[in-house]
């Protein structure tokens, strides 16, 4: 998908992108935290058929739920976000990986990985958000965690996965 930004002196910004199906959606977020969005027509890009306008709370909770941050649907194993440099993944924790029963500090994710665990979606859907340093891991679990690409690739690879190295 292609996004196209677009300073609004005095405004702030407008972000217009066209979905897979040909929609197009405008976002213009304002200086003061408010949030217009558009939805055109696919067959009209000129003809607006909707738009809604958020506060910044309001939108930021948008956000989480549509960037899957409160649900993460089933068919989803594995999903990964990009921001920059910065990516963020969900991993199923495999029932016999080497991570099953150790804290975060035991592993020392954050020192020998270079990342960090951001929540943990138990096998029962309760979540633990931003865990500590002594948060188990569990088989089962979903662990949401931020880092550059190929440090979380070795982590999840070395410790999230079936056997060692596997």
């Amino acid at each position: 998908m292609n996004i196209k930004e677009t300073e609004l002196p005095g405004i702030g910004k407008k972000f217009a992108l066209v979905t897979d199906q040909g929609e197009r959606i405008v976002v213009v977020i304002h200086d003061d935290g408010r949030r217009d969005i558009y939805h055109f027509a696919a067959d009209d890009p000129d003809e607006c058929i909707s738009s809604v306008t958020m506060t910044d709370s309001e939108a930021r909770q948008f956000a989480a739920i549509v960037g899957g941050m409160v649900y993460k649907p089933k068919a989803m194993e594995n999903v990964e976000i990009a921001l920059n440099d910065l990516i963020i993944e969900w991993r199923k924790v495999a029932a016999d990986a080497p991570i099953i029963g150790k804290t975060i500090g035991e592993v020392g994710l954050r020192q020998n990985y270079h990342i960090n665990v951001i929540g943990i979606i138990r096998k029962d859907q309760s979540k633990q958000l931003n865990p500590g340093v002594d948060s188990k891991f569990s088989a089962g679990d979903t662990v949401v965690a931020s880092g550059e690409r190929a440090d979380l690739r070795r982590a999840f690879n070395e410790l999230f996965t079936k056997g060692k190295g596997e």
